[in-house]
């Protein structure tokens, strides 16, 4: 007999309680980002600091720079992106390849591109527990080849974490989470679950889609949209092209939260005791004091 996955029944859809353009605004040298989350709009989301989806041609890009207390997940949409860190990792990530890297207790890194062009993708920064700030830093480096699929009725879903159409990631979320990039054809309509204690939101990459409601208008691309309560996703695609976006949900921490850039901890003390580690280079920082990545030495940043 065939098993039932529960997963897979959404009986109460989230609706959409908030919505907005995330617009183009310059960061890093020379990139430009459209941010969504970590922004005057929605400072934060709960376990989410920071949505980008980045654009990105040499010599502009993301030279030397520090994290402490959170994860970065870069996920590539075009072109390729070369990674470099003070503990000698070096790697380049191409168009639907993925990394998910722990900071935890410090990384210094850069982010440059790799090809000719215009170097496009996704980056969100994922809040760890007060438990798992100072962890090590760790890497889970996926290429687009072994990002698990899957299509069912005109959907098509890249399962970076969790799972969705009975396919699951392989991605270890410390902080738990649901990432999934769906393509629905013209009048493919999706049904997926979300964990009910869950902060859910949608970003819409290309085409535009109806979430939420069968009566609510159509959404186009480069909008936010956040989820209220429910067990999960109703989206339809009801217009001519293919409608593209992500759906992240996490596990909310309901901790303090207190930014300083690049660094994010529980208070301020603890974000005035990371500042003297990265400028006397201790406490996890020891190596970025003779430390600069080939690409920047090689653009003479």
């Amino acid at each position: 007999m065939q098993e039932t996955n529960v997963f897979n029944v959404v009986n109460d859809p989230r609706p959409v309680v908030r919505k907005f353009l995330a617009r183009p605004q310059h960061e890093g040298v020379g990139a430009i980002v459209r941010r969504s989350i970590g922004r005057f709009e929605l400072k934060y989301f709960d376990p989410f600091l920071v949505l980008d989806e980045f654009s990105v041609s040499a010599p502009a890009g993301f030279p030397d720079h520090p994290h402490r207390g959170f994860e970065t997940v870069t996920y590539m949409l075009q072109g390729a992106v070369t990674h470099e860190d003070f503990e000698g990792h070096k790697g380049t990530i191409e168009a639907g390849d993925l990394q998910w890297m722990t900071a935890g207790r410090g990384i210094v890194h850069s982010e440059m591109p790799a090809a000719q062009g215009t170097q496009k993708g996704l980056q969100l920064w994922i809040n760890l527990s007060s438990k798992h700030k100072m962890i090590e830093p760790r890497y889970q480096e996926i290429t687009s080849k072994d990002i698990a699929e899957a299509a069912k009725d005109g959907v098509k879903v890249r399962v970076i974490a969790g799972e969705a159409l009975g396919t699951k990631s392989e991605v270890y979320t410390r902080t738990p989470t649901m990432y999934l990039d769906f393509t629905l054809k013209p009048g493919a309509h999706l049904l997926q679950p979300i964990p009910l204690p869950w902060n859910a939101f949608v970003y819409i990459l290309e085409g535009e889609g109806v979430f939420g409601n069968s009566k609510s208008l159509p959404i186009t691309a480069h909008h936010i949209l956040l989820l209220g309560s429910g067990d999960g996703l109703e989206a339809c695609n009801k217009s001519s092209k293919a409608l593209r976006f992500i759906l992240v949900a996490g596990q909310p921490l309901g901790e303090p939260v207190v930014q300083f850039g690049p660094f994010v901890m529980n208070s301020q003390e603890e974000i005035d005791q990371t500042v003297e580690d990265f400028e006397n280079y201790t406490n996890g920082f020891e190596k970025a004091r003779q430390w600069r990545s080939e690409t920047t030495l090689d653009l003479d940043f």
